[in-house]
């Protein structure tokens, strides 16, 4: 069975995702198993907040280059999460 910590990997700290945090969304990168219902589950209980609504998008690989080798980054999923009207994550 996977816990919450296992679903959400990491805040996503960016500067478009900086400047959401005033309008109550925030950035996750999550499990790319993870559903909507186990990502709006695992952030209530791992930020003790109340999630309005998920939006989830899977970012595609991006092309990389290290001197003359070519490769590209592995797939990700993304998770854009609005709290409910008061409530707010801690990011410090």
């Amino acid at each position: 069975m996977k816990t919450s910590y296992d679903i959400i990997q990491t805040l996503v700290r960016t500067e478009k995702a900086t400047m959401l945090e005033a309008k109550r969304k925030y950035f996750f990168q999550v499990a790319s198993q993870a559903n909507k219902m186990e990502i709006k589950n695992a952030i209530e209980e791992i930020y003790n907040v109340k999630v309005a609504q998920v939006n989830t998008m899977v970012m595609p690989h991006k092309l990389k280059r290290v001197r003359q080798e070519f490769g590209k980054t592995s797939p990700w999923k993304k998770a854009i999460v609005t709290l409910k009207e008061g409530q707010k994550i801690d990011v410090t």
